[in-house]
């Protein structure tokens, strides 16, 4: 069986830049010191474990921090966060990913000037909420074509899109929005690690008998890279998280494997399963 990896795969910057945040934290606290997570580092079980078994805690609310050093994750929290570990005298370790601290920025720069602010992207997801702390909660949150129609007609509109997102999806949605405002200003702010990831997959999916897609199966990132190779290989995408969850059978009848994964698949999960497809 040939085994063929994507060319751009597995962390992007801003997670490696969480995690070797992280650990930085962790080889440096004191012995007594708690370090904890607001809600899991990054969205792969596996890397979440590993922090855990070095002594980070994961937490979902701020107040259930009462001490120690809380690590502000990957996707971003929204502004009153800051705000509350401040008053809890929390130390404040930010590991929020670049790009999504750029679209924070746009959101409250823009909204402090009367724009109303569109975020394209999945409203449970923490990336989306986060952002939308960052201009007073007011974001109308566009997920679908069908979420238009909740947009009013305004004056000025920014619009702004979760880095995750397919360059398509957020295409097909911003060039409707033109008309409903005197003036629109979108920013594309779907990451570079995203995009290269995207196009890679696609590239590769059309080259191969059957694609294997590796990562968290809550990762929003890793959910997209399943749509776009299912867009090839509708009959021939597998979405797996780890070595066990390899249909092993199902792939024995190709002859060769594509292989692509998410941005928060760590390196080691991505050549277990190389390793293991190589050997059939």
């Amino acid at each position: 069986m040939k085994v063929i990896l994507a060319d751009y795969s597995g962390f992007c910057f801003g997670v490696e830049n969480a995690i070797n945040t992280t650990l930085k934290e962790i080889d440096n606290k004191d012995e007594n010191k708690v370090v904890s997570s607001l809600g899991p580092l990054i969205h792969n079980d596996q890397v979440v474990k590993e922090l855990k078994d070095k002594g980070v805690n994961v937490i979902n609310n701020i107040d259930d921090a009462i001490e120690g050093s809380i690590i502000i994750r990957s996707h971003g929290v929204p502004k009153n966060i800051y705000e509350k570990a401040k008053n809890n005298k929390l130390e404040i370790i930010d590991a929020t990913c670049p790009f999504v601290r750029r679209i924070q920025n746009i959101v409250k720069s823009h909204e402090e000037r009367g724009y109303n602010i569109v975020i394209i992207g999945n409203p449970s997801h923490p990336e989306v909420i986060g952002i939308n702390g960052w201009c007073n909660n007011k974001a109308i949150i566009i997920e679908d074509e069908e979420d238009i129609k909740k947009i009013p007609k305004t004056d000025k509109l920014c619009v702004v899109v979760q880095t995750t997102m397919s360059l398509a999806h957020y295409e097909k949605i911003s060039n409707k929005l033109d008309s409903l405002a005197n003036e629109v200003v979108k920013f594309n702010t779907i990451c570079s690690a995203t995009k290269e990831r995207q196009s890679s997959a696609k590239n590769l999916a059309e080259k191969v008998d059957v694609m294997i897609v590796i990562g968290g199966f809550h990762s929003s990132n890793t959910q997209k890279l399943v749509e776009i190779c299912k867009s090839v290989k509708p009959n021939a995408t597998f979405h797996i998280e780890t070595l066990k969850d390899l249909p092993l059978n199902e792939l024995s009848k190709y002859k060769t494997v594509g292989i692509t994964a998410g941005a928060s698949t760590p390196q080691w999960i991505i050549d277990e399963i190389m390793e293991k497809l190589k050997s059939i």
